[in-house]
């Protein structure tokens, strides 16, 4: 029935009601409704009812987007933070490191031979030793030592008179065992009860740090111990260096990240003392180091979550009740907890405001089509309103061993041969390892190898032969030897452990055979090569004019990438040489191509993007150590499959071409162009890090924000950015 026809029948009704007054009356029974009207309320109601499902639908949806997007923000965050305390971690296990092996130094024998005796002399006169050039040699060492490494502050009453009583906060002492200082550098803090608390706690038998304590003047401090060992039995510890720093000097600077800019992160410090958690380190508020303690049952505490250690993220409540976002480190060597954290106003508020906007959209969407349906359908319920509720609908649904080795063993071989005994000491050797001690067979026997070639070379030797005894089996090393009247050479050795036989004691065959023309013949080579590299290397950069520079900076990101992965030497050199040579396939590039401004054809970025291929068919047939082909092929590769040529992710790719392809990018991100400005290093990171587990391999990207942030990658590489000379153009 058309629309005028309608009209028509409901002026002819009522017409025909006007002229029925008493049946106006009436109530008509709901019996009475006429069937096309029942037919249309139920079709109304069932609309409404699926207009109804799919406006909670589509927000439900909408919610659910929006909680996706809020959860891949956090765990952005999570990542960067993640990388932040990683590198604050590495910088103050460093530090702690080096502390720890300046103290170490003084007790090794090539630095300071005799500190064992002394240290037994002055324990055998009850620690009174009188003046003598041994004291006065350890007293100039050890401020010579103090000085170098940090170990020194100012002497509370110096230049005063000399009733006043002098000490000094940080310096170096020898020990005894019984915590007397028996000598110790100017600024050796004076021994009280902490002090002698915390030597008495310190290992007898390993190097360590201590726990804060507090010196004179109630200063905190941190102390770092070596064992001295006894000169008649090294296994024995007679004393102790201890190296005494003002806690949180030189260690306070290393909490701040280099270029953060973030206002309220923060690293800090914390150590658990029976329930109660303290913050050493200074914190945001302006509170000082160990001035703040909390309890560790405090409510949705971030400090108690990091100290528990059982996960590495979560979001939690910081010291001024604020909602933090926060990661967690176990420093090694120190019996501390380091804590990264920001505040999620700040970190997350530029996305929540997106998200607010995002829903308040979604929501206003629904209510827009929701609007326009019913207007639509009143209207008379038209196709274009069936179309658009379908649409609508859509939308918001988604060792007798060596005695037969012997008989086989003749003086006309031409390596050296020996066999050690467990204690290092020589059992047999051929003439020409005779010859090389300079010394007569008689002598040579029954010797140690610590007595035949002096502590530096023997104790390596004597370390070795140790090391083959207890895993049983098989190793070479390549190592340097000072032989007399030809100096330093070098010899590949072979150990292989020997096993106890009827009267035989078990122990170590020493194999080694002079390669010193071997290594200098492969140093040449490897100059050689990197001269060819280098000269293939400007023959592209002189056709390529806008790229001049490119592979060598590829080149040096990629092997100070690979240094900080500590990627072995083959690696190393294989990163360093395909960076270099991932540009020569451009030779067959014609130059117009090359030098265009204009934007490129399809089929020129093909070319273009096909020439890294052309420049592994160029180099295929050239014997590297690594494989520098392989890695040419593989640099388009990405992390999660999607590059190419063959789609390989993750592990597949070789690690070579991992760390090639995040250079290439960094690089051609942060080098400026004739027509462009370098882009910021930081902002580079940012993108390189969106495309973590997509492009790249997380392991590369970290390498490279480590190196810029923690190995002055930033000031080295800081003249990328500098527009080119014309002469570059």
């Amino acid at each position: 029935m058309s629309e005028s026809d309608a009209e028509k029948e409901t002026k002819e009704e009522e017409k025909s009601e006007e002229s029925k007054p008493a049946a106006k009356e009436k109530k008509a029974p709901s019996s009475a409704v006429r069937p096309a009207e029942k037919s249309t309320v139920a079709k109304m109601a069932i609309t409404g009812l699926v207009l109804l499902v799919a406006a909670v639908a589509g927000i439900f949806a909408a919610l659910q987007f929006v909680e996706a997007q809020r959860e891949r923000e956090v765990q952005r965050w999570q990542d960067r933070l993640s990388i932040i305390i990683d590198s604050r971690r590495d910088v103050i296990e460093k530090w702690i490191s080096k502390q720890v092996e300046e103290v170490r130094a003084i007790t090794d024998p090539n630095v300071t031979q005799g500190v064992g005796f002394y240290v037994e002399q002055a324990e055998a006169a009850g620690g009174q030793v009188a003046d003598s050039p041994e004291l006065q040699f350890l007293q100039n060492l050890l401020n010579s030592r103090a000085q170098q490494a940090g170990f020194i502050s100012k002497i509370k009453g110096e230049g005063a008179k000399a009733a006043t009583e002098q000490y000094g906060y940080s310096g170096l002492g020898i020990v005894s065992l019984k915590g007397e200082a028996l000598v110790a550098s100017d600024s050796f803090p004076p021994i009280n009860d902490e002090l002698r608390a915390e030597l008495a706690r310190a290992p007898k038998d390993k190097p360590a740090m201590s726990t804060i304590y507090f010196g004179p003047d109630k200063t905190p401090s941190i102390m770092f111990t070596a064992p001295i060992a006894s000169e008649t039995d090294p296994d024995k510890s007679v004393g102790l260096v201890v190296g005494v720093k003002v806690y949180g000097k030189e260690l306070f600077p290393l909490l701040k990240q280099p270029g953060n800019v973030d206002k309220t992160a923060e690293a800090v410090l914390l150590r658990l003392k029976e329930r109660t958690i303290q913050y050493i380190s200074p914190l945001l508020d302006g509170s000082p180091a160990l001035k703040r303690k909390l309890n560790l049952d405090t409510p949705n505490l971030a400090a108690a979550f990091a100290v528990d250690g059982k996960e590495q993220f979560a979001i939690k409540t910081d010291y001024r009740e604020k909602e933090v976002l926060v990661v967690h480190r176990t420093i090694e060597g120190a019996p501390w907890r380091l804590m990264y954290k920001i505040d999620s106003e700040e970190s997350l508020a530029e996305a929540e405001e997106r998200l607010r906007n995002m829903v308040l959209g979604f929501v206003g969407l629904i209510i827009l089509l929701l609007i326009a349906f019913v207007a639509v359908w009143f209207k008379g319920a038209s196709k274009r309103a069936t179309e658009a509720a379908e649409r609508f609908q859509a939308l918001a649904i988604r060792f007798e061993g060596q005695r037969n080795f012997m008989h086989l063993v003749t003086d006309s071989q031409p390596n050296s041969v020996i066999v050690f005994d467990e204690e290092g000491k020589y059992r047999w050797f051929n003439q020409i390892a005779l010859d090389l001690t300079g010394m007569d067979r008689g002598d040579l026997f029954d010797k140690s190898v610590v007595s035949v070639l002096g502590p530096q070379q023997g104790r390596r030797i004597e370390r070795w032969v140790q090391d083959v005894l207890m895993s049983d089996e098989p190793m070479s090393v390549t190592h340097e030897v000072l032989v007399a009247g030809k100096g330093e050479m070098t010899y590949k050795s072979d150990f292989i452990p020997l096993p106890a036989r009827e009267d035989f004691p078990p122990g170590v065959l020493m194999v080694s055979q002079d390669i010193s023309e071997v290594m200098a013949e492969r140093a040449r080579r490897e100059r050689i090569l990197k001269q060819l590299v280098r000269a293939l290397v400007s023959v592209v950069d002189r056709r390529d004019p806008f790229s001049a520079n490119h592979s060598t900076r590829v080149a040096e990101v990629s092997r100070a990438l690979a240094s900080e992965m500590e990627l072995d030497y083959v690696d190393t050199e294989t990163v360093e040489i395909s960076g270099s040579l991932m540009n020569l396939g451009k030779i067959e590039v014609p130059t117009e191509v090359l030098t265009k401004q204009d934007k490129l054809t399809d089929e020129e970025m093909a070319m273009i993007r096909e020439s890294v291929f052309t420049s592994a068919d160029l180099i295929k047939d050239i014997e590297f150590d690594g494989s520098v082909e392989g890695t040419l092929r593989q640099i388009q590769e990405n992390f999660d499959g999607s590059g190419g040529p063959k789609g390989l992710k993750g592990e597949e790719i070789l690690v070579t071409a991992r760390v090639v392809s995040v250079a290439n990018a960094f690089v051609g991100m942060v080098s400026a162009r004739s027509w462009r400005p370098g882009m910021n290093f930081d902002k580079a990171v940012d993108i390189l890090l969106s495309e973590v587990g997509k492009s790249f391999d997380r392991k590369v990207v970290t390498a490279l924000a480590n190196h810029l942030d923690n190995s002055g990658g930033r000031e080295k590489w800081r003249s990328y950015g500098l527009p080119p000379k014309e002469s570059d153009d």
